[in-house]
């Protein structure tokens, strides 16, 4: 994408109502004024708080919050020139249930208060296979216990990749430390049983994925306390 798009794309974030872009500065200093009011002060109603994180443009978050009406979606993302066209759609197409948050993921609990969030979504992660890029994976030990902060006692964790190494790689983790496994598929196009929300749409790259048959397997799980 050529710098004069990424800087259009920038300013027009800029007057979409369902986009927050906070300074680093903001958030570690915790003055994001939504922190604990989501629901209240920006969705206004009482219905399940949902994340995207790594959202990338934008297209489950704004797919799920089409198809789930009564729950409420935000995007997370670190490049704002990607959400921008999820934040585009949702404008125009009068999708109130969604927003976008341009951050780092490291960095949500200090978007969101303890007991805030009902469901998380991490689709399409980078896997990180290198050794010394653990620390960076979505699924390792630290990164769990970040969104257990920030989950409902009973908020529960999706994982939708097509990387056969990350689902390895969650599925040991999960199990050796004695998280709760609720559901697991290895190809979820093929073995039967797959909830609704996982195989109802496909992101762009999703769907080059299964052009040339890759496997996309999904996790569903809930952190222990």
């Amino acid at each position: 994408m050529g710098s004069k798009n990424k800087l259009k794309r920038f300013r027009e974030n800029e007057t979409f109502v369902n986009v927050f872009q906070p300074t680093r500065e903001e958030v570690v200093g915790d003055l994001f004024p939504l922190k604990g009011k989501w629901n209240a002060e920006f969705f206004k109603n009482d219905n399940p708080l949902v994340l995207e994180l790594g959202c990338g443009k934008g297209e489950y978050s704004v797919g799920l919050a089409e198809r789930y009406p009564n729950k409420n979606f935000i995007g997370i993302d670190i490049k704002g020139a990607r959400f921008w066209r999820g934040a585009k759609t949702a404008v125009e197409t009068g999708l109130n249930n969604v927003a976008f948050i341009r951050t780092q993921i490291e960095l949500i609990n200090h978007i969101f208060a303890e007991n805030e969030v009902d469901e998380i979504w991490i689709t399409f992660p980078d896997p990180q296979i290198k050794y010394k890029r653990t620390k960076h994976r979505m699924t390792n030990s630290e990164f769990l216990q970040l969104y257990k902060k920030i989950l409902k006692k009973d908020g529960v964790v999706n994982l939708k990749t097509d990387s056969e190494f990350m689902h390895g790689y969650t599925l040991g983790l999960l199990h050796g430390e004695g998280h709760e496994v609720l559901y697991a598929n290895h190809n979820v196009y093929v073995n039967e049983g797959s909830p609704e929300e996982v195989t109802a749409f496909q992101t762009f790259y999703e769907k080059q994925y299964l052009q040339v048959n890759k496997a996309i397997t999904y996790i569903r799980f809930k952190i222990k306390d």
